[in-house]
C-alpha cells in the first residue's frame, strides 16, 4: 500500500514485477514514464536507476522482486524486454497468483521446503496463464471452459471466435457460457481472446515478423485496426515494440 504523494524507490539488482490492484500511479525515471491502473502490470529490469512512484491517492499494488539464474528468462517469457521497462495488461488469474506468491514467500521461513514447492507451482502457473494455457482463478478449469481456451491456443489465435462460436465449443447456451467463463477465468471471453492475440503478436514481432504480417497472423488483416488495438493493450505501437525488441 502506497500513500498519496511521491516515493523514491531504491535501486535493486533484480527484476521488479509490479501490478496495480486498485488506484492509479506513475512509475518513472529519466528514461521512461509509465502510468499503471487496475489490472495492469509493469516489468522493470535490474539496476534501473532513479525510479520514482507518484500516486494521486492511496494505492494498492502487488510487488515481486524476481532474482536468480532463470529470472531474466522467466520475465522474458512473461513479456519483458531485457533493458526496457515494459507495461502490459495482467490477467485476473495472474493477479491472484501473484498474491499467492507473495503469501507463500512470507511463509518460506516457517516451512521452507513446502513453500519452495508451492512457489514452483505458482510460478509455473503464472507462465502457463500468460502463454494461454488453461489456468483458473482458484483451481483447475472445468472441461467445458478449458476446451474453448485450448481451441484458441491450438489455432494460435489466427481466428476470431465469436461468443456463439465459443459457446458452441463448450456445448453451453451463450449466456451460461459467458457467466461460467468470467467466473472461472476472471474476465469476459472476448477480452481474454484479445489479450492472447496481442501476446501472440508480441512473440511474432520479437521473431522478426512485420507489423502487417503479425496482424494477419492473429486474425487482424487491417493494419490500422491491429496497430490501434496493440497500442491500447500493450502501451506502444507494434512498430515501436518491434524496434525495441530487435535492439534488446
Amino acid at each position: 500500500m502506497f500513500s498519496e504523494g511521491s516515493h523514491q524507490l531504491k535501486e535493486v539488482d533484480c527484476w521488479l514485477w509490479i501490478a496495480a490492484q486498485n488506484g492509479t500511479f506513475t512509475l518513472s525515471n529519466d528514461d521512461f514514464s509509465i502510468q499503471l491502473k487496475g489490472k495492469e502490470s509493469c516489468m522493470i529490469p535490474p539496476n534501473t536507476k532513479g525510479l520514482q512512484l507518484v500516486s494521486e491517492q492511496e494505492t494498492r499494488m502487488l510487488w515481486l522482486m524476481v532474482e536468480g539464474p532463470l529470472s531474466t528468462l522467466f520475465l522474458q517469457k512473461m513479456g519483458a524486454l531485457p533493458r526496457r521497462a515494459m507495461k502490459q495488461g495482467a490477467l485476473p488469474s495472474q493477479l491472484k497468483l501473484a498474491k499467492h506468491i507473495v503469501q507463500a514467500t512470507v511463509r518460506v521461513s516457517a516451512a521452507q521446503e513446502a513453500s519452495s514447492a508451492q512457489l514452483q507451482q505458482l510460478l509455473w502457473a503464472m507462465l502457463a496463464s500468460h502463454s494461454g494455457q488453461p489456468v483458473a482463478m482458484d483451481a483447475v478449469l472445468s472441461h467445458e471452459i478449458a476446451k474453448v481456451i485450448d481451441a484458441m491456443r491450438k489455432n494460435q489465435y489466427k481466428d476470431s471466435f465469436t461468443l456463439s462460436d465459443m459457446a458452441n465449443l463448450s456445448r453451453m447456451p451463450v449466456e451460461t457460457f459467458r457467466k461460467r467463463f468470467v467466473s472461472e477465468v476472471g474476465m469476459p471471453p472476448q477480452s481474454y481472446q484479445l489479450f492472447c492475440k496481442m501476446e501472440r503478436a508480441k512473440t511474432l514481432l520479437k521473431g522478426g515478423s512485420t507489423v502487417r504480417q503479425a496482424g494477419v497472423d492473429v486474425g487482424m488483416s487491417d493494419p490500422y485496426h491491429f496497430s490501434k488495438t496493440f497500442k491500447n493493450i500493450v502501451g506502444m505501437s507494434p512498430s515501436s515494440y518491434s524496434k525495441t525488441a530487435q535492439q534488446a
